[in-house]
């Protein structure tokens, strides 16, 4: 792709997202999703490859709908109530609407099928762009608003880590395994979003820094199904001996970073007498960890028996520019002593 078009996509995006942060309208917010949608796609179908333009088509076809019923809610809000500003929502309706189409956006389950889809048929660095940046601007509105009833997020919650662990046992292709995971971790980040939102704020930024961590272990070895996890150890013997650490972060195991949020997350819901929904997250987090698992063995515990051919790379100087994937895998696996002072920051 041309570097001024590339630049002026990702200058769409990043334009996108302010806009949306920074808008207390709510038409100025729907054009900043807008915008945030219509950047990523040229980004999307770079490569021309059918199963890409399929993946992009199915992306806009949701984006749209969302958008069309966040406008739809919105402009309902103002004529039930005169205003259009976000944080004066008060009637119940477009609440639920405005609800279920950032719900939509971000994919939350049982509204969720077209993640795992739209990621499969992108390359690992759009996906991660999808994955991590285009959950920003749904996040940044569904924190704004109190939902008229508070189960409908508990539900979204916990359908979500559910659906999240159990649609990712059965996969081979990473792609798939790392939508599920984020439709999980976006579920914990709901259950507690109406409790306290400044732990929904720091789950979000250890998730980005994991997933980060994790897309570009899969993109410096070229792996994109559990098959080629095997080969790893010849392209990047280190790599490969922390990779598990990153995904078993991933899965939110003691003492890596990704157990601080599902600690803190488990500790509020307990607090708020929601000792039953706290339980079943929790028991649906092992359902994400047994896929991990499943990754971790296949790349640090399993030769390819037909790789001559691949045992000279790790000989060569790498060619890749390593600094960030140095930087979020020290973050992915050590900032667990650090929750307190996290969680100081984000509640000042």
């Amino acid at each position: 792709m041309n570097p001024y078009i590339l630049a002026t996509l990702l200058f769409g995006l990043g334009l996108g997202t302010t806009i949306t942060f920074a808008s207390s309208h709510w038409l100025l917010a729907w054009m900043g999703l807008e915008m945030n949608t219509l950047a990523i796609i040229p980004l999307m179908a770079q490569h021309h490859h059918p199963r890409a333009v399929e993946a992009t088509t199915k992306y806009f076809l949701t984006q749209a709908t969302a958008a069309a019923m966040l406008l739809f809610a919105s402009t309902t809000n103002a004529w039930l109530t005169g205003q259009w500003d976000i944080q004066q929502m008060t009637h119940p309706l477009p609440i639920t609407l405005i609800t279920l189409a950032l719900a939509l956006k971000i994919g939350l389950a049982p509204i969720h099928s077209w993640l795992p889809e739209v990621l499969q048929g992108l390359d690992l660095t759009t996906g991660l762009i999808l994955s991590t940046w285009q959950k920003l601007a749904p996040f940044a509105l569904l924190l704004q608003i109190q939902p008229a009833n508070s189960t409908i997020l508990i539900a979204f919650g916990l359908t979500s880590t559910l659906v999240g662990g159990w649609g990712g046992l059965n996969q081979t292709q990473l792609r798939k395994i790392l939508a599920y995971s984020s439709i999980a971790h976006l579920g914990w980040m709901i259950l507690v979003a109406q409790f306290s939102p400044s732990l929904t704020l720091l789950t979000l930024l250890t998730y980005f820094v994991m997933t980060f961590s994790a897309f570009l272990v899969f993109k410096l070895t070229k792996s994109t199904n559990i098959n080629m996890l095997a080969t790893s150890w010849a392209k990047a013997p280190a790599l490969t001996a922390l990779a598990p650490l990153v995904l078993l972060s991933l899965g939110g195991l003691p003492p890596l970073t990704g157990f601080m949020p599902k600690w803190l997350i488990l500790q509020e819901l307990a607090k708020q007498d929601l000792a039953p929904t706290a339980t079943l997250a929790a028991m649906s987090a092992l359902l994400s960890l047994y896929f991990y698992l499943r990754l971790s063995y296949a790349m640090a515990l399993t030769i390819s028996p037909n790789n001559l051919a691949g045992t000279i790379p790790w000989r060569l100087p790498h060619s890749q520019f390593t600094l960030p994937l140095a930087i979020g895998t020290t973050t992915t696996l050590l900032l667990l002593p650090l929750t307190p002072a996290a969680v100081a920051l984000l509640t000042l």
